[in-house]
């Protein structure tokens, strides 16, 4: 009976006792703390239990395998994971100025595309047609061709003032590629707003653009926080194929020493460490994301 009271969210009489500063919960509300706690332990358990017991079955599966001997050496050497790391660092600063300097773009080219597909009246029809012209051609352009068009191709035609650093090349791919998808983004927040919002907006007397400034965008860009963080991770995960320009990054400084001592163990090196980068990012967008469900949940502010 306690546990269907407390799943229905109901509040039990016996706890609404005193609730000043000498409040004393009462037996039933202990007994009903003293359950969730024992059932919180012993979720625990079993979590780590099963946990531990995956992880030593995937170990015996592998360290069995015939050819475990040679994989080890060649992919989880000591000698090489530790000559590789601090060059793998070194590249990666240069993984992290990319990844600052891109998401900043790409949010600011990506909501001016959105909102230029979002104009209303016939003679914003040429800037709509541009827009979609732009997302649909880098939405389907694969993002190494882009970057080999845009890295290689450009210094090719030798043109006066433009530069022809892999790194700023590799950096505007990167921006065109991921702008087009974060376009979309905005403008599929941009769409959700209900209409009568705009109109309430113009009946208080603003503008369209102050309507579309103070009103339709910052609802819009609320919304699209979780999946606007999801691209900037898979950006910062793509950074490292710059590295086709001959920059060097973490991915360079790697394939570097791979190339002099033919060990693959700085190619795992150099992944672990974008893991270890990528981690924090995606579970700060599952803590936004599930901050978010509970407002909605609980009629907060979308």
């Amino acid at each position: 009976m306690t546990a269907v009271k407390e799943e229905s969210g109901q509040e039990d009489p016996g706890d609404m006792a005193d609730r000043g500063d000498g409040y004393v919960p009462s037996r039933r509300r202990l007994d009903r703390e003293r359950y969730k706690r024992t059932r919180a332990r012993r979720a625990t358990s079993i979590a780590a239990l099963s946990t531990l017991v995956t992880g030593v079955v995937l170990y015996l599966v592998v360290v069995s395998a015939p050819g475990w001997p040679r994989t080890k050496e060649t992919f989880f050497n000591g000698q090489y994971a530790r000559e590789a790391l601090p060059k793998v660092l070194e590249g990666l600063w240069l993984n992290v100025r990319l990844l600052l300097i891109c998401g900043v773009a790409v949010l600011v080219l990506g909501m001016l595309i959105a909102i230029a597909r979002t104009l209303r009246g016939p003679v914003f029809f040429p800037l709509r047609a541009l827009a979609a012209a732009y997302t649909d051609f880098f939405r389907g352009l694969p993002l190494i061709i882009n970057l080999m068009i845009v890295v290689l191709g450009v210094p090719a035609l030798r043109l006066q003032g433009i530069t022809v650093d892999p790194v700023l090349l590799g950096g505007t791919a990167l921006t065109l590629t991921y702008s087009a998808y974060v376009a979309e983004v905005f403008r599929a927040g941009i769409e959700s707003v209900h209409p009568s919002q705009r109109a309430a907006a113009r009946s208080l007397g603003l503008t369209n653009r102050q309507a579309l400034r103070y009103v339709v965008l910052p609802q819009a860009v609320r919304r699209q926080v979780p999946p606007l963080l999801n691209d900037l991770v898979s950006l910062q995960k793509d950074t490292g194929l710059v590295s086709i320009g001959g920059a060097v990054d973490a991915v360079r400084a790697a394939d570097i020493i791979v190339g002099r001592s033919l060990n693959y163990t700085p190619y795992i090196v150099a992944g672990m460490v974008f893991v270890a980068l990528t981690i924090p990012m995606t579970r700060f967008t599952d803590w936004v994301t599930a901050r978010m469900d509970r407002q909605r949940a609980q009629g907060g502010t979308l």
